[in-house]
């Protein structure tokens, strides 16, 4: 039986290719022809339209960009969505909120397939190198179907409970990684804006306590101003914006995130929302020097519990 893939992006092509090279009977699709020959040229089969996955595989993957996009592929709101998802297992790998995968869940249950929440952890460069951190969450049988086929992708793989555990788990991950990242980089433009050596700061960081993984890749970006992108600065935005409106549903305080949220808005304003998320740097620039910061525009921004920006 196939697995089918659907969504090539910037995490979606990699994934998908780890899955080939490792043997996995692989049908795509991907609203751009272009992003499917990678996979055609390792042994995946591309289909026409997500229909034709559908009907030649028995779980689907999905990596789509948003909540619209995952509703168009199953045909979500016509009659085409019970045909599709009945007796199939849909495993939706990309961030949406919370109250939407429930729902999906739901749906999907009612016309007779399962459901596997599993977001991964990890950018760019760790969905090459097969070495993202998945979460799952879900009916216990379907988990346990669904994890091996994560295996090619995912370095390890972590059960999350009923959905929408998985998400809130990425949420969790993710807002540290947001405050993180973020502090790093206003650590640069503070040692350059005094005329620091940031090499030195890149050795200094990488000797100490508050290195990881992810200084290590990053620090390296600041240094060399590479914005090229690994997580971009508007899938950044977006995930900060659910995060938060998580938090604003349960009641609870989120400074920190909010003002990455506020940076990350001004970052997209000004047109750097394709580059890489250490690109907040030029928020941070042009800030210091003096350019007008709009309020970013938010469901949630004017809530009492938000920090000030």
């Amino acid at each position: 039986m196939y697995v089918g893939f659907i969504g090539l992006g910037v995490m979606g092509q990699p994934m998908a290719l780890n899955l080939a090279r490792a043997g996995t009977p692989l049908v795509v699709f991907n609203r751009t022809p272009a992003r499917c020959e990678p996979l055609r040229a390792a042994g995946a089969e591309v289909a026409a339209d997500p229909a034709e996955v559908f009907e030649r595989a028995g779980a689907v993957i999905l990596m789509l960009a948003d909540e619209t996009a995952v509703d168009t592929v199953l045909g979500r709101g016509t009659p085409d969505f019970a045909a599709r998802v009945a007796g199939h297992t849909v495993v939706h790998m990309g961030t949406t909120s919370a109250e939407y995968s429930a729902g999906l869940r739901d749906d999907i249950r009612a016309a007779g397939g399962s459901y596997v929440e599993a977001p991964v952890s990890g950018s760019r460069v760790p969905a090459e190198q097969g070495q993202l951190v998945g979460m799952l969450a879900g009916d216990e049988d379907a988990v346990t179907a669904v994890r091996p086929l994560l295996a090619p992708m995912c370095r390890e793989t972590f059960g999350c409970g009923a959905v929408p555990g998985a998400l809130l788990m990425k949420f969790s991950v993710n807002l540290f990684l947001i405050t993180m990242v973020t502090g790093l980089t206003e650590a640069f433009h503070f040692a350059d804006r005094h005329g620091l050596d940031q090499r030195l700061l890149q050795d200094v960081l990488a000797a100490g306590p508050m290195a990881s993984a992810v200084s290590r890749v990053k620090a390296p970006k600041l240094l060399a101003r590479d914005f090229t992108v690994q997580a971009a600065a508007a899938d950044v935005l977006k995930n900060n914006r659910l995060i938060a409106e998580a938090a604003r549903k349960a009641d609870l305080a989120s400074p920190l995130l909010d003002i990455c949220h506020t940076l990350y808005g001004e970052t997209v304003e000004q047109g750097h929302g394709g580059e890489d998320m250490v690109a907040v740097l030029r928020a941070l620039e042009a800030r210091t020097d003096g350019a007008p910061v709009s309020p970013p525009a938010s469901t949630w921004a004017s809530t009492s519990r938000r920090s000030p920006a």
